[in-house]
């Protein structure tokens, strides 16, 4: 397999969501004859409901096709012009002379990735398994925030990148600005940029050649041993768990015994194949190639994305570099909803989330999920998401894939919290007063580590007898006494605009408490804008207003650099006198008063009324700072009365009002799902 390695590509489609990422796949496919007319429908690759229906792509699709280019042509020609289509097997067949007059035979493998800022993980998995990659910018759009950050991304990998305009048959088109934005922001020489048009087909036969010609083979083995890196997985109920492999050393052959060098698990090899995109079974892949493998693995926790495979008999004694870790950005909770009449057993519901969760975390792991308890909605688990349209695909995927319907919590971001004392004290003063310990904060600094400022300070030691926390839920901040200051995520956002409406966009970022840092030039008629904001602060509806301010040609991107300190106050909500842990938030002092106003208001619109009189209020620690009533439904009991002295009338409604009194003191109000997300909401 050694010598083949120089006709292998291995490389990325990347760019900023909606510039035509998986159109240009769905036609290098058509292109090199590796789906046939017939089979050929937009967005090939996405095959989740959920990706087709809103238009966007989710999870990273990796593809192998085979295609023939001559050394040195700046041109190739197109499989789909002179081979019959491709059989069941995948085999090609050329009805236009020999197959061979056409050039050398190159195996491409790449990988169609998301655009959106929530799975700029994918991304950064999936270019780890090239050497190269394709920045695709739309001809009317220009650069935009995306696709800065794809571009950065692909650079830290020290890949090979093609700049591509897509586009270029719109009427709207501005391929040479669009590629002097390109020099400008990103360096690339705009002389360099291939015009493609991904819709009509042109420029594709330019493209697949500089593919063959600019992008490096694979890199060469540097031992015999079998190293393989796991870039996805995936469950099927048939055969176990499905492992997508790049191969970097050595090759696995059908029957081989293989092990995961970081469970230690072995298992047998039962199947090899690829995506092309129809999966084909071959006996063996060998350096620089990708494809699946089956092994009737069983067990979700026996397999770890970005482990390593090597052969049990002899094994590789270091592993690949995997991936780092995600940084989970936005947390809430997952309760199953037990409450519907479809839910039978209500006891099993929490199971069935469970195993829902360990499939769907096997395919997607930048997510995570820990069993808590709520007073209000029994057993559920507290989730970790990179983003609010991650933690929205989540909960759609785990009710249509897993089954289960789910009652969510309001999203919250993760803060650190400097307390006083030790952990041990926090949680015993916590059990002495709510009876009940729950678990452990995790501990981000004891006295004398330094920690690192980021945000808008420098790097600081934590002082003895002191101790610091990270919260992911405002229920879980510890008693005020012992609270010597909250941290708060500090976010720096890039935001590329024209220029009409720089005005208007820093307002926003002033209102949402952003620190203004710099205005970078990109175009004639766009600058990008850099802030510091509070990742609470735009996490919500922030996107929506830029977009909505800008009339939708306004883009961002955002990346969490450190934690800084600021008057924040934990703000719970009273309903019929009782604090809903699930709808306490954390907000800054400044405007807890106006968000407590604004949110009561929404929650007497949301919570229906009941046949006693509910207070709803809005707390900071023992101070009342808004209430709304949701007044009570009322009998007329005096209905049956015609006459007579009104003493008879007082005395029904005395006895009506000791009933509502009563039935006060020992009813349970009933809160709706769209109670918890009216938390979200900051408008009037």
């Amino acid at each position: 397999m050694a010598e083949q390695t120089t006709q292998i590509r291995n490389f990325s489609i990347i760019a900023h969501i909606d510039h035509g990422k998986s159109t240009l796949a769905d036609r290098l496919l058509q292109a090199t004859n590796a789906v046939s007319a017939r089979e050929a429908r937009e967005q090939i690759l996405d095959s989740m409901d959920l990706e087709r229906e809103r238009g966007i792509t989710i999870k990273a699709s990796a593809v192998t096709v085979a295609h023939r280019h001559k050394m040195g042509a700046r041109t190739d020609d197109l499989e789909i012009d002179f081979e019959a289509s491709v059989d069941e097997n995948g085999q090609h067949k050329s009805v236009k002379g020999a197959a061979e007059d056409h050039g050398e035979l190159f195996m491409l493998n790449f990988i169609d990735t998301p655009g959106h800022v929530d799975f700029n993980y994918e991304v950064s998995r999936a270019l780890k398994a090239c050497e190269g990659a394709i920045l695709v910018v739309d001809s009317t759009q220009g650069v935009q925030a995306q696709t800065v950050v794809n571009a950065y991304l692909a650079v830290n990998e020290n890949l090979m990148i093609v700049p591509v305009i897509n586009k270029i048959d719109l009427p709207g088109a501005r391929s040479d600005d669009v590629a002097m934005e390109i020099e400008q922001v990103l360096g690339f020489k705009a002389e360099e940029c291939i015009l493609v048009s991904a819709k009509t087909g042109q420029g594709i036969k330019e493209l697949l050649a500089t593919i063959c010609e600019k992008f490096p083979p694979p890199r060469k083995q540097v031992m015999t041993q079998t190293r393989a890196l796991i870039f996805d997985a995936v469950y099927d109920d048939y055969r176990g768990v499905i492992v997508y492999v790049r191969m970097f050393d050595g090759q696995l052959k059908v029957g081989d015994r293989i092990k995961m060098m970081g469970t230690g698990r072995t298992f047998n090899i039962t199947e090899i194949g690829k995506n092309t995109p129809k999966p084909v079974r071959v006996q063996s892949i060998g350096p620089g190639e990708t494809g699946f493998v089956v092994a009737a693995i069983r067990t979700l926790k026996d397999v770890r994305v970005g482990d390593t495979i090597t052969l049990d008999l002899d094994p590789a004694i270091e592993a690949l570099t995997g991936y780092k870790p995600p940084i989970q950005m936005v947390f809430c909770d997952f309760y199953p909803a037990t409450t519907t009449e479809e839910s039978k057993g209500g006891g099993n519901d929490f199971e069935e989330l469970r195993e829902a969760m360990a499939k769907l975390s096997l395919n997607d792991s930048s997510f995570t999920f820990a069993p808590v308890h709520s007073d209000a909605l029994g057993f559920g688990f507290r989730c970790g998401f990179l983003g609010l349209l991650h933690m929205d695909i989540i909960q759609e995927r785990l009710e249509r894939e897993g089954g289960v319907e789910i009652v969510q919590t309001a999203p919250t971001v993760s803060y650190q919290v400097l307390v006083r004392g030790s952990i041990d004290q926090i949680m015993r003063h916590k059990a002495e007063k709510s009876g009940m310990a729950g678990l452990a904060p995790t501990v981000v600094a004891e006295p004398g580590q330094k920690v690192p400022g980021g945000g808008r300070g420098g790097d600081e030691t934590i002082k003895d007898h002191h101790t610091l926390i990270e919260v992911h839920n405002p229920a879980d901040l510890p008693d005020g006494s012992y609270v010597e200051d909250i941290r708060e995520p500090i976010a720096r956002v890039d935001i590329i605009l024209p220029k009409e409406y720089i005005g208007d966009i820093m307002k926003l970022c002033m209102d949402r408490r952003g620190t203004y840092k710099s205005q970078q030039f990109v175009s004639d008629t766009r600058d990008m804008l850099n802030f510091e904001i509070p990742l609470a602060e735009i996490i919500y509806d922030f996107y929506d207003k830029l977009k909505g301010i800008t009339s939708g040609y306004g883009t961002m991107d955002y990346e969490v650099i450190g934690y800084h300190a600021d008057d924040l106050v934990k703000m719970d909500i009273l309903v019929n006198g009782d604090a809903v842990e699930a709808l306490s938030i954390i907000v800054h002092r400044d405007k807890a008063e106006q968000r407590g106003r604004i949110l009561v208001r929404k929650l007497k619109e949301q919570i229906p009324r009941h046949q006693f009189e509910i207070p709803v209020q809005a707390a900071i620690g023992g101070k009342i700072v808004a209430r709304e009533t949701i007044k009570s439904f009322r009998k007329d009991v005096t209905a049956k009365c015609y006459g007579g002295d009104i003493s008879r009338k007082r005395k029904l409604l005395e006895k009506q009002k000791e009933g509502k009194k009563r039935m006060k003191s020992i009813g349970s109000v009933e809160i709706p799902q769209g109670a918890f997300m009216a938390v979200l909401d900051q408008s009037e």
